[in-house]
C-alpha cells in the first residue's frame, strides 16, 4: 500500500495498545495514519518518538469528547477508517472514580458514532469502516468449568470500567443497526507487552520487583486471565479492518490461561534469570497477598476460533515467548519506566498499591 491513499484516524494511539498498533502500522508502511489521543496520565508521546515528524504520521492532542474537533479532523483528512483505542482502562481507578470512565468510554464513543454518521452521509472515502477495540470483561466473570467467552455470550459486566465498556459496546451495535454504521467490535483478553502502563498487573509486578517493593496479589491470587501478547493483538486488529464483515464482533485471545498468582511467580523467575546482579533476589520472596478488589472477576477465557476461521488470524506469541519479550524490554528502557511513573502516578500507587488493598474493598 501507499501512502497517497487515505490515512486512518487513530483514537487513543499514544496509550499502550495504541502505540504498539501505531508504530507497528508505520514500521510496515500500511499507509498514512492521523492519531488523535488526549494525552492523560496513560498516553505518552514519547512512546512514538521514533517517528515524530515522519512522512504520513500525523499527531493531533485532542479529546474523543469534542464533536467539533473530531468532526473537523474527518474533514480535513478524509479517513478511510476509524479505529477506536481511546479508553479509560484501569478497574481499580474505575472503582475509585467511575466519572471519568463514563466521560470518556461512553460520551467519548457516542460522540465519535455521531461524527462518524455524518462523516458517512456526506460521502466518506470509499469502504470507509470505523473499528471499536473493546474487553472481555464486558461478558462478566466465569466459573471453572465454564466454556470460554464467545461472541454470543450475554453482557454481564461487573466494574465500573466493564459496564462502561459494555455500553460503548452497545452503542456501536445500535448505530450499526439503527444508522447503517459500517462498523465493527472486537472484544480482547488481557494484553501485555512494551509500553503498558506500571499500573496494570505485569508491569507493576515488574517495577516493584526491580525496586524491591511489596509484590500485592489479590485475594487468594487464583483468578484466572486470558493473556494475549500485544504484537498479536495488533495484527488481529489489522485483519479485522482489512477483511472482518461489516457488523460483527470479533474476540481476540491469545490462548493462554494463567492464575495471577502464577503470572506473577514465573515473572520473579524471569527476573531472577534476567537481572541477576539485582539485590531483590529471589523475587518472590517480595509476593504480599492483600485484600481482594471488590466485585473482582474470578475467570476470563476467550474463544477466538470465528477470528482464526474466517480471517486466518492466530497468535504467535505463547505466553512463554511473549512475557519473556515483556521483561527484556522493561530491563532495556528503565528511563521511560522512571519517567512514566514520576509524580502524582507514583503517589496514586503508593496509596494504592504497596501493600495495601484498594480503598473501599471488602
Amino acid at each position: 500500500m501507499k501512502m497517497a491513499m487515505a490515512p486512518v484516524l487513530i483514537t487513543g494511539g499514544a496509550g499502550f495498545i495504541g502505540s504498539n498498533f501505531v508504530l507497528e502500522w508505520m514500521a510496515a508502511g500500511l499507509g498514512p495514519l492521523v492519531n488523535l489521543d488526549k494525552l492523560t496520565y496513560a498516553g505518552n508521546r514519547a512512546n512514538l518518538a521514533s517517528i515524530e515528524g515522519a512522512v504520513g504520521y500525523t499527531f493531533v492532542q485532542g479529546d474523543i469528547c469534542d464533536g467539533v474537533l473530531v468532526e473537523a479532523l474527518l474533514a480535513e483528512h478524509r479517513p478511510r477508517a476509524i479505529v477506536h483505542f481511546a479508553a479509560e482502562s484501569h478497574v481499580d481507578r474505575s472503582i475509585l472514580g467511575p466519572e471519568a470512565f463514563l466521560k470518556t468510554n461512553i460520551e467519548g464513543t457516542f460522540t465519535l458514532l455521531k461524527a462518524a454518521w455524518k462523516y458517512v452521509h456526506a460521502g466518506a472515502a470509499e469502504g470507509f469502516r470505523f473499528l471499536h477495540v473493546s474487553t472481555d470483561e464486558v461478558y462478566g466473570t466465569l466459573g471453572p468449568d465454564d466454556p470460554a467467552f464467545h461472541e454470543e455470550t450475554p453482557y454481564a459486566p461487573n466494574s465500573p470500567y466493564a459496564a462502561s465498556k459494555a455500553a460503548s459496546d452497545h452503542l456501536v451495535r445500535a448505530w450499526v443497526h439503527t444508522y447503517g454504521l459500517p462498523a465493527l467490535v472486537t472484544n480482547c483478553s488481557n494484553n501485555y507487552g512494551p509500553y503498558h502502563f506500571p499500573e496494570k498487573l505485569i508491569p507493576l509486578m515488574i517495577t516493584h520487583a526491580l525496586e524491591g517493593k511489596p509484590l500485592p496479589v489479590y485475594g487468594d491470587g487464583l483468578q484466572v486471565r486470558d493473556w494475549l501478547y500485544v504484537g498479536d493483538h495488533c495484527s488481529a486488529i489489522r485483519a479485522v479492518l482489512e477483511r472482518g464483515r461489516v457488523g460483527e464482533t470479533y474476540n481476540v485471545g491469545g490462548g493462554n490461561q494463567r492464575t495471577n498468582l502464577e503470572v506473577v511467580k514465573t515473572l520473579c523467575a524471569l527476573l531472577d534469570e534476567m537481572a541477576p546482579e539485582s539485590k531483590f533476589k529471589p523475587h518472590a520472596q517480595l509476593i504480599q497477598y492483600v485484600q481482594d478488589r471488590p466485585g473482582h472477576d474470578r475467570r476470563y477465557a476467550i474463544d477466538a476460533r470465528k477470528l482464526e476461521q474466517e480471517l486466518g488470524w492466530k497468535a504467535q506469541e505463547s505466553f512463554e515467548t511473549g512475557l519473556r519479550k515483556t521483561v527484556a524490554w522493561y530491563l532495556a528502557n528503565k528511563d521511560w519506566v522512571q519517567n512514566v511513573t514520576s509524580g502524582a502516578y507514583r503517589q496514586w500507587v503508593s496509596t494504592n498499591y504497596d501493600g495495601r488493598a484498594v480503598k473501599g474493598a471488602r
